[in-house]
């Protein structure tokens, strides 16, 4: 099973624990400076402490290095720095650690290796681990390939709230090549990473409504959770809007709302197999509306921008059509 989510530090640097110790005044005062930015300030307190042996302070020095906050990027730094945390036991650092031997960054990519820190931080119930170990036994990474095994560390992650263990857990029971489907148990964790706002998901849970499986058949929540992915940008689920408004299942017919979102889905995908099904799509209920309605339609596609705030997602104007 190919599960197309990665891991990334930046979660992990992020995640500047709460708690006391001797350090805890230079701590807070680090924690302070991160969240506004000011990352100098930040190096400085957390190197202090690091070098003081604070754990915590040694597991987020080696994020801000791989991330290259408040210093060039050094993902020789970060493993140091991780690891030093890391051997002390620090679940972070054990699971960060594994990371960074799993992408070969600032070490040579060991999936062994990355193996083995990340069983050291799912032994202290680290969610981030449990999911990556899943992925890895899926993938055969480190470790013989064991779907069994895969998706027993991905339900750990999942019941915890993992939002791509829940994602990854709906794509293996519904969309996986070879494996048995439970649409059923494929949308209970689709809409469990839905609600989280997983745009994956969220597209998935519309096809699920459109088709009817797993559940019983209804365009207008297919319409909904299209929407929600659609509006961040996700192609697939803009391919699939675009269809409701073509055929008006849970919608009104509405052909310059179609033409958008599939031309939208065209510029945007990545993915060959549905760029050409929006292209075609496109072209299809253009051949039904007149200029005035191709124009309106071209400009809503041109005006558009993805709802969610922090998205950087760019739509190339030159593919619109």
């Amino acid at each position: 099973m190919e599960i197309l989510y990665k891991t990334n530090l930046a979660i992990v640097a992020l995640l500047i624990c709460l708690g006391g110790n001797a350090f805890a005044g230079k701590f807070e005062e680090g924690q302070v400076a991160y969240r506004r930015g000011d990352y100098s300030t930040a190096l400085h307190l957390f190197r202090t402490l690091a070098i003081q042996g604070d754990t915590r302070a040694q597991f987020i020095l080696g994020g801000m290095y791989s991330l290259g906050q408040g210093v060039p990027q050094d993902y020789v730094q970060a493993v140091k720095w991780l690891r030093k945390a890391a051997e002390q036991g620090y679940s972070g650092a054990q699971s960060g650690l594994g990371f960074m031997y799993y992408k070969g960054q600032g070490v040579s990519q060991d999936f062994d290796e990355a193996m083995k820190w990340y069983r050291k931080a799912t032994e202290q119930g680290e969610v981030e681990a449990q999911f990556t170990l899943g992925v890895m036994y899926i993938a055969g990474q480190g470790v013989p390939q064991d779907d069994t095994e895969g998706v027993k560390w991905l339900r750990k992650a999942a019941e915890q709230g993992h939002v791509k263990a829940q994602s990854s857990l709906g794509l293996w029971y519904g969309n996986v090549q070879g494996v048995p489907h439970d649409y059923a148990e494929a949308v209970k964790w689709y809409r469990k990473a839905a609600e989280q706002g997983d745009v994956e998901a969220q597209s998935a849970l519309g096809r699920m409504y459109s088709a009817g499986r797993g559940v019983p058949q209804d365009y207008a929540e297919a319409v909904k959770w299209y929407r929600k992915a659609a509006e961040q940008g996700h192609a697939g689920a803009q391919l699939g809007l675009g269809f409701m408004y073509d055929l008006g299942q849970g919608v009104p017919q509405d052909y310059v709302q179609a033409h958008k979102w599939l031309n939208l889905s065209a510029a945007n995908s990545t993915d060959k197999k549905i760029r050409e099904q929006a292209e075609t799509a496109r072209n299809l209920v253009a051949d039904t509306m007149t200029p005035t309605q191709i124009a309106e339609a071209q400009k809503l596609a041109r005006e558009w921008t993805p709802t969610n705030s922090g998205s950087s997602k760019q739509i190339n104007g030159s593919a619109l059509q």
